[in-house]
């Protein structure tokens, strides 16, 4: 495959928009649904997988589906539906697209529909690394003072990626180490949609999590690719109602600055 092809090649999203968000204290609200700057979050992550150039936007809606389905379809009437009706994990809300995606050729990147600060310029970067190298998947990660909750990246002693692992499945070594998930990826979807079908549900959560992927990548020998961002304010997610007002502050801030 020619250089020009791989650069060309077409980019769906996938945004995760399933979860309750028990901590924002609001059960009859889906937490991708809280405001943003007076628009929703989920609203603000569909423009954003626009002006990276998907072709194809997929949300996966779980909780209060109805509304999030309801305002996306009226806000943006291109974007498309999958429903994971059972909270088993991040591995399992993906899966659900796979039927809608299966005429789909090309790569897909997989945001958090409640992580809306990620800048177009990072993503694209990623992606560009991700073409460059074939890579099979391409992460984005940070490196944080405490990554106590987080996924954690280990690599290797050449710094290539050997799995990723989640704070509460991780021994006391991988504890120490700070860079850490955003749960932002970059994935070949032939591969990705291949790989889904080897993960299972084996740990403290018994959730199938998306991020084990990257032990079946490992053992087939694909390229797994970090790529760090800078500003660990743009892999921020909301959990909670506080950390939607400092969203609100950081974003009300980065818009004075542009």
């Amino acid at each position: 495959m020619k250089n020009s092809d791989i650069q060309q090649r077409p980019l769906a999203a996938i945004i995760m928009a399933a979860g309750q968000g028990k901590r924002m204290k609001n059960p009859d609200k889906a937490k991708v649904m809280h405001e943003l700057a007076g628009v929703p979050l989920v609203a603000h992550v569909v423009d954003l997988a626009h002006g990276l150039g998907c072709t194809r936007v997929v949300v996966v809606v779980g909780h209060q589906r109805e509304s999030v389905i309801e305002y996306l379809s009226a806000y943006d009437s291109s974007v498309e539906f999958a429903v994971q009706a059972e909270q088993l994990g991040t591995a399992h809300a993906v899966q659900m697209t796979e039927q809608g995606l299966e005429d789909f050729d090309g790569d897909i990147v997989i945001l958090s529909g409640d992580a809306p600060m990620i800048r177009t310029a990072t993503l694209e970067n990623a992606l560009l690394q991700h073409r460059g190298r074939q890579a099979a998947v391409t992460v984005l990660t940070a490196v944080l003072p405490d990554a106590s909750g987080y996924g954690r990246v280990i690599r290797d002693g050449d710094g290539a990626i050997v799995r990723i692992v989640e704070h509460k499945d991780a021994n006391e070594d991988e504890r120490a180490v700070r860079e850490i998930n955003s749960g932002i990826y970059i994935f070949d979807r032939r591969l990705l949609f291949e790989a889904l079908k080897k993960v299972d549900n084996n740990n403290a959560q018994g959730e199938y999590y998306l991020p084990d992927v990257f032990g079946i990548f490992q053992r087939d020998g694909r390229v797994m690719i970090p790529f760090v961002v800078d500003d660990v304010d743009e892999i921020r997610g909301v959990n909670t109602i506080e950390q939607l007002q400092e969203m609100e502050l950081l974003y009300t801030q980065r818009r004075t600055e542009r």
